[in-house]
């Protein structure tokens, strides 16, 4: 048997050479079709692992962006304080008082405004930051557990003294509250003692709320600030 080939063939020479001519350009057309398949899937790699490092690193951006904006834009950390001993006698402008401390229903004629200690009500306001004003008989009852109770009159303090104030306070064991027709702009009261100031930037304020924060010379100074009534308007 003869065994076949793919390769034609010829007795004409000329022929032959065109077979072969055409055999070739066959061969080189297949191999340039499979060069060009190669170059476009290499293209099509290239342009994957750009589109890959362009995303990546888009996404890198934008969390060191957002990791920027969260360090940049973040509240400040309230600021910390150590029990104070109730004693502000020596900072000049504070009033002290005698107070009584029963638990009462109903409101309560305070000898001083803001009230600075008292008869109260039984439930305590829970302590924080309130744009509206707050019940005097439930924050005075904070008072009684050492808390400070700053207070200012919205007609007379702007939005960017609030902040001050605002930033002044630790996070717990103190109540900033708007408190309508005081005679100051600003009052600072903790049980039977208060400071009356006319700016946020008066540095008594920090000194009082270092002398009676959480102080252990409060009625109740171990009770707690939370738990009790949220008011409206808190924070």
């Amino acid at each position: 048997m003869t065994p076949t080939t793919d390769k034609r063939a010829s007795g004409n020479p000329a022929t032959q050479a065109k077979i072969d001519l055409t055999v070739k350009q066959q061969r080189e057309q297949k191999r340039q079709e499979k060069l060009a398949e190669y170059q476009r899937q290499l293209a099509k790699r290239r342009r994957s692992k750009l589109v890959w490092w362009i995303v990546g690193s888009v996404a890198a951006v934008l969390v060191i962006a957002a990791i920027v904006a969260s360090i940049v834009f973040a509240p400040a950390p309230a600021p910390t304080y150590d029990r104070g001993a109730g004693d502000g006698s020596d900072i000049e402008g504070v009033e002290t008082f005698e107070n009584t401390a029963n638990h009462v229903d109903g409101s309560v004629d305070y000898a001083q405004s803001p009230p600075a200690g008292g008869d109260h009500n039984a439930i305590w306001l829970n302590c924080g930051v309130y744009t509206e004003p707050v019940p005097n008989e439930n924050a005075v009852h904070d008072l009684e557990h050492g808390a400070v109770w700053v207070t200012y009159d919205p007609t007379q303090v702007s939005d960017d003294d609030v902040a001050k104030l605002e930033a002044l306070l630790p996070s717990t064991y103190s109540v900033l509250s708007p408190y309508e027709d005081m005679d100051t702009p600003i009052a600072v009261s903790a049980w039977n003692a208060q400071l009356k100031v006319d700016s946020a930037d008066d540095e008594r304020i920090e000194e009082f709320i270092t002398a009676y924060w959480h102080s252990t010379n409060a009625p109740e100074p171990n009770a707690l600030c939370t738990g009790g009534l949220d008011a409206p308007g808190k924070k």
